[in-house]
């Protein structure tokens, strides 16, 4: 018999952890990982509506980082797992700093904050982007409420959320569209 996607276990309104720990959905450590779940598809559906070589081979790296934190999200810190776990390095984070540099260094001076829009793609990596910046804030709480995460996983998240902002003008770049700048009412 083939692997059923459904349990039942979860019908009563709870979820376990990798460790077996049984929590509920609201659970703020499900809502972190939940979130970056939502931020992996967001970069998805980006990647499909941008179809760029480059920086789909990118996106296929940070989607795997993606799926690394929400493993570490979704395992109870309080309980020893047999199973082996990908970790997030340091180099991780450094690569997304490489990435940023290496766009950063095609485009034009920001002379003023700018609007989301002039293409599609663009538009998408900052809807990831803001989803991106939910992860970041729901990952700190946890931190702040004494559950643990690693200060790997709250980098690479703001990290990555530079990287998408920045992403979103190489996009309009690569595509020949015109960035759309924020004019103050004044």
């Amino acid at each position: 018999m083939a692997f059923r996607v459904y349990t039942k276990t979860g019908d009563k309104g709870t979820t376990g952890l990798i460790g077996g720990t049984r929590v509920g959905k609201d659970h703020i450590r499900i809502e972190a990982y939940g979130t970056v779940d939502e931020l992996n598809s967001q970069i998805g559906f980006m990647n499909d509506l941008l179809q760029d070589a480059e920086v789909n081979e990118w996106v296929l790296e940070i989607q795997d980082r993606l799926f690394t934190i929400g493993s570490v999200l979704a395992t109870d810190p309080h309980k020893d797992t047999k199973m082996q776990l990908p970790d997030l390095h340091e180099s991780d984070i450094a690569w997304l700093e490489s990435k940023i540099d290496y766009m950063d260094d095609q485009l034009p001076v920001m002379k003023s904050f700018i609007l989301p829009g002039g293409h599609v793609a663009s538009s998408a990596a900052h809807i990831a982007r803001c989803v991106c910046r939910r992860a970041e804030r729901i990952g700190v709480h946890l931190h702040n409420n004494n559950e643990f995460v690693a200060d790997t996983v709250l980098i690479y998240l703001n990290r990555l959320s530079d990287f998408l902002f920045v992403l979103s003008r190489y996009i309009l770049h690569k595509k020949g569209a015109s960035e759309i700048p924020w004019k103050a009412r004044v």
